[in-house]
């Protein structure tokens, strides 16, 4: 199954570990540990933001994808479970039968 993650990190928390030095070495294990398709970071309303996208197992992987952008960042993280056009269409062909 496919996720997409938003999250958006606490500017407080944020700017801490930036200027401790600490941003880079603590998202990029955060990333390699999701092993994800994708990542895109952004600013939204003038706050820090990623989209990542990831292959879950099942519902029971959910703690292991937010739990650390909650105790690293704080970070308010959104999980939308998403398909590709593929998988689109052929969710859409089973309406018809």
């Amino acid at each position: 199954m496919r996720a997409l993650l938003e999250i958006e990190l606490d500017t407080a928390t944020a700017n801490e570990v930036i200027r401790d030095g600490a941003a880079a070495e603590r998202l990029g294990r955060i990333i390699a540990d999701l092993k994800p398709q994708a990542v895109y970071a952004f600013a939204r309303n003038g706050r820090r933001c990623q989209i990542v996208v990831v292959d879950i197992a099942d519902e029971a992987s959910l703690p292991s994808l937010c739990e650390p952008f909650w105790l690293e960042f704080n970070a308010s993280v959104d999980v939308h479970v998403c398909m590709d056009a593929d998988e689109l269409r052929e969710g859409l062909s089973r309406l018809t039968g």
